[in-house]
């Protein structure tokens, strides 16, 4: 997992590292101070020695330096679908801990580690969601899964209604996507699977009536909590935003899960801003990381809404489904 975006930061800080670390041979100067005073030998090679390398050690790096040592940091993030901004708040923190100050050889490496860290950290920084807690407060609750086409929305909800069931939580389904073909039927089957009630209208109906009514039902019922489908549709198309705005006007939802499918690579950022900027995103799930290698749409969504990212969909079953951590994201990559 990740595995692209980790060697490609791994190559970063390997180059960034020697190039730093990349000085004049110690030895040249040596022999001229040996031919200058041959008979105190060892005393003057132990002199010249520290003399060299404390200036070698304590060479300052200009922003000359970091601009050619940094030249394939771009390149390279840009090409693990990190976003133009991350990369370039990356570089601005190398700036800021390099340029100028004395780096010592043998910490360049753990300075140049540490600097990537504190900018991932800093990216991923945002206040986490407890699910479990949100549930517990309002009975029912509404989480309403929203997304691209073919992001996995339905599949994504199925496991969270998995997961929630897990913790002693009572589920019902609301088939709010009463679009695309067959949309009804797949999530009635997930709900078969996991004995969870469905509430649907006919194909066409109105989805904002669908989740209205399924609250309904869960409020009679003392259901904890309703997970409502949604229609895939593209960020770009304003009837469907409409209709989605409209969604959120009537059943007022405690939580809005945008599903990004990490396989998008750059065009994550757009849809993340054009939903966030239409209905308001709370938190975002990502699918299909187990076969993703990049991993960079992670970090550039998140600088992008600052919102947090609820889970990660790791596989097929309904138990696939991983809460995120971002410290143990950014061990993985680094």
């Amino acid at each position: 997992m990740f595995g692209f975006l980790k060697e490609k930061l791994s190559k970063v800080v390997k180059s960034i590292s020697e190039k730093i670390e990349k000085k004049p041979p110690i030895e040249k100067k040596i022999e001229v101070e040996k031919e200058v005073k041959k008979e105190d030998k060892k005393g003057v090679i132990k002199k010249v020695l520290e003399k060299v390398t404390k200036k070698v050690l304590e060479k300052k790096i200009s922003d000359k330096d970091l601009d050619e040592i940094t030249q394939d940091l771009e390149f390279s993030l840009l090409e693990a679908d990190v976003a133009f901004e991350v990369t370039e708040k990356i570089k601005e923190d190398l700036k800021k801990n390099l340029v100028g100050k004395e780096v010592k050889r043998g910490q360049v490496k753990d300075l140049v580690v540490k600097t990537f860290k504190d900018s991932l950290s800093e990216i991923l920084n945002v206040p986490p969601i407890d699910l479990k807690e949100i549930v517990k407060k309002k009975k029912p609750s509404l989480l309403l899964f929203l997304g691209f086409n073919g992001s996995g929305k339905t599949t994504s909800l199925a496991k969270v209604a998995n997961y929630l069931k897990k913790n002693g939580f009572s589920c019902v389904l609301a088939a709010g996507d009463s679009f695309r073909s067959a949309a009804i039927e797949q999530l009635e089957e997930h709900g078969r699977r996991l004995d969870v009630n469905v509430i649907k209208h006919t194909y066409g109906a109105d989805s904002a009536a669908v989740i209205f009514d399924a609250m309904k039902h869960a409020q009679a019922r003392g259901i904890d909590v309703v997970l409502a489908d949604t229609a895939g549709r593209p960020h770009t198309d304003k009837n469907l935003m409409d209709e989605l705005k409209k969604v959120c006007r009537v059943n007022n939802p405690d939580l809005k899960i945008l599903v990004i499918d990490s396989l998008v690579g750059n065009d994550a950022v757009p849809q993340a801003k054009m939903f966030d900027e239409a209905v308001g995103v709370d938190a975002v799930m990502f699918t299909k990381v187990d076969v993703n290698e990049k991993g960079g749409a992670i970090l550039s969504v998140a600088k992008t809404l600052k919102k947090p990212i609820l889970f990660l969909g790791i596989g097929q079953d309904y138990s696939c489904i991983k809460t995120f951590k971002p410290e143990e994201f950014i061990e993985n990559v680094m």
